[in-house]
């Protein structure tokens, strides 16, 4: 009689102790496609088809963890030495198979996402097109990660360098409206998308209202009857924009007094951080109010 308590005890002790942990690291998480997936533990190999996601994953302390990426996602140098699984639209079901994820991290415009999730791995899409997205995608990633405080730490010091970045554009500047191409068709940053709200945190306007939506395509006489005071692009899209039609008026592209018109052309590196909507937006904002700093004063009428 008195060992029945005793094994009982111990029975129950075994469950706790095999039980607990396992219930409390269980994850359940909708994505942003409005899956719902259920993890009995933090993924411990990843593979990620978006840059962007790429760079959160490491931001949040588990780089480690990743064991394939996209063929464009090269930053922070470690991911550099990851198999390559192609992009958006040619990603490697076949070696995406073979590394046996616990979970792929994809965007919600990727063609592969229905086929993975046939072979039977979780594939988690997520949008990244305003700082809302990016936000909300690292605090879901730390989560996931069984890093739980990582993701409000990386994003309050993203919060920190956009505010210093803002101090840093000169006054006469702020107000200034801006048009960002992302693609020389020409596709533009309009107001609705995480560059445009990167753009009015350092205190500029933007040439293309939300109402068109995050990177709509523009008729290039469009651009041209806005008369955007600050053009921005990428430094080889910024050297061609002069030999389309109609644009070589444009003021922002013009000299004056011997000074350069108002326009920032990126490099290469840089540009690729102003567009990827990940945890280096406060690199990107910097990059940006950099370029402001150097430019002429509006020009008085």
């Amino acid at each position: 009689m008195r060992r029945r308590p005793t094994i009982a005890w111990l029975l129950a002790g075994l469950l706790a102790v095999l039980s607990g942990p396992a219930a409390a690291a269980a994850i359940t998480w909708r994505d942003d496609g409005g899956t719902e997936h259920h993890f009995a533990a933090p993924p411990q190999r990843i593979v990620s088809l978006l840059p962007s996601l790429t760079e959160s994953v490491c931001a949040l302390g588990a780089c480690d963890r990743l064991v394939g990426v996209d063929r464009y996602s090269n930053w922070p140098e470690p991911v550099s030495r990851l198999p390559r699984l192609g992009g958006l639209e040619d990603a490697q079901v076949e070696r995406i198979v073979a590394l046996r994820p616990d979970v792929v991290l994809a965007a919600r415009s990727a063609r592969v996402v229905d086929r993975l999730r046939g072979l039977g791995l979780a594939v988690v899409v997520l949008d990244s097109e305003t700082h809302a997205d990016v936000q909300r995608t690292l605090q879901g990633l730390a989560r996931l990660l069984g890093r739980d405080e990582a993701g409000p730490r990386v994003w309050a010091a993203i919060d920190a360098d956009l505010q210093r970045a803002a101090a840093r554009v000169p006054p006469a500047l702020r107000g200034q409206r801006v048009y960002f191409e992302v693609a020389s068709d020409p596709y533009a940053a309009g107001a609705a998308s995480f560059i445009g709200e990167t753009l009015a945190r350092l205190g500029l306007g933007n040439v293309v209202p939300a109402s068109q939506g995050p990177f709509p395509k523009l008729n290039p006489e469009a651009v041209v009857r806005a008369r955007p005071d600050v053009v921005m692009a990428s430094a080889r899209a910024l050297r061609d924009m002069p030999g389309r039609p109609g644009w070589a008026g444009l003021a922002a592209l013009q000299p004056a007094a011997g000074r350069p018109g108002r326009a920032c052309g990126f490099d290469p590196a840089v540009y690729e951080v102003i567009i990827r909507p990940g945890p280096r937006l406060g690199e990107a904002a910097r990059a940006i109010a950099d370029c402001l700093a150097r430019l002429p004063a509006p020009r008085t009428p």
